[in-house]
C-alpha cells in the first residue's frame, strides 16, 4: 500500500504487540509520516524504533515521532491535536476494556472507558477532520469490536463505548463526506494482542474458537483492514462498518 507523503496519526499506538503498533508498521511500511502516540515516552521511543526500521527496510521511509498523551484527559487531546497539526489519515485505536458485570462495575471505570474511547475520537476528529478538508481531504479509521454488536457478558461498559463509535463514524461519514474525509471502522474480534495474551494466555481465553475460523486472530491482520481503509484503495468507501473478526458475527 502506497501512503507516501502522507501524514497519519495513529492512537493507542505506544506500546509493542498491540493493535496501534501494527497498524503504525504498516503506515509506515507505505512510505506515511507516522504520529504515535501513548502515554509512557519511554516505552514510546522503543515503538518509534521498532516502526523506523521497519519503514526503512521496506524502503524509503517518512518520519517516525512519538507525542505522550492521557487521552483520558480533555487538555492532553487537544494537545495532542495541535502536536498532530495537518494530518490526512486519524486513526482512533486507543482504548480502555473494563471488564465486570454491571452490577459490579465501578463508574470511575465507565468514565474512563467513556472518555479514552468515545471522547477522545470525538475531539480528535472535531479538531482534525476540518484541517483534512481543507487540506483537500482524507480518512479517518475508528477501531469498534464485535462488541459492540453482540451481547458480551461483563462487557456491558465497553460494548456501550464502541456501540457509540459505530454511531458516530455513521455520523461522521455523513458530516464530511462533501468536504472530502471519508469514515469507516474496523470491528476486531479476540486478537493475539501483547496485552490480551499476558492477561488471558495464548488462546486468549478460549476466545477464538468462538469465531467461526476457530482462531484469534493476529493484529497485523486487522491492521491490514485499516490500512486498507485508510488508502486511496478504499476511495468509495465511507460510512463503514468492516467485521474483521474471523466470522464471529456472522454465526
Amino acid at each position: 500500500m502506497d501512503f507516501k507523503g502522507k501524514t497519519a496519526l495513529v492512537t493507542g499506538s505506544g506500546a509493542k504487540g498491540g493493535l496501534g503498533h501494527a497498524t503504525a508498521r504498516l503506515l509506515a511500511a507505505g512510505g506515511a509520516e507516522v504520529i504515535l502516540t501513548g502515554t509512557d515516552p519511554h516505552r514510546g521511543a522503543g515503538v518509534v524504533e521498532d516502526v523506523r526500521s521497519a519503514a526503512e527496510a521496506a524502503g524509503p521511509a517518512g518520519g517516525v515521532r512519538f507525542v505522550a498523551a492521557d487521552l483520558a484527559e480533555v487538555r492532553a487531546v487537544e494537545h495532542l491535536a495541535e502536536e498532530a497539526g495537518t494530518v490526512d489519515i486519524l486513526v482512533n485505536n486507543a482504548g480502555v476494556v473494563p471488564f465486570s458485570a454491571t452490577a459490579d462495575q465501578g463508574t470511575d471505570d465507565y468514565e474512563a472507558a467513556f472518555a479514552v474511547n468515545v471522547r477522545a475520537p470525538f475531539v480528535l476528529t472535531g479538531r482534525l477532520a476540518p484541517r483534512m478538508a481543507a487540506n483537500g481531504g482524507g480518512s479517518i479509521v475508528n477501531v469498534s469490536s464485535t462488541a459492540a454488536a453482540l451481547g458480551m457478558p461483563a462487557m456491558a461498559v465497553y460494548g456501550a463505548t464502541k456501540a457509540a463509535v459505530e454511531s458516530l463514524t455513521r455520523t461522521w461519514a455523513a458530516e464530511f463526506a462533501a468536504a472530502g474525509v471519508r469514515v469507516n471502522a474496523v470491528a476486531p474480534g479476540p486478537m493475539t494482542t501483547a496485552k490480551v495474551v499476558a492477561a488471558m494466555g495464548p488462546d486468549v481465553g478460549g476466545m477464538g474458537l468462538t469465531t467461526a475460523l476457530k482462531r484469534a486472530g493476529d493484529p497485523g491482520e486487522v491492521a491490514r483492514v485499516i490500512a486498507f481503509l485508510a488508502g486511496d484503495a478504499a476511495s468509495y468507501m465511507t460510512g463503514a462498518v468492516v467485521a474483521a473478526d474471523g466470522g464471529r458475527t456472522a454465526i
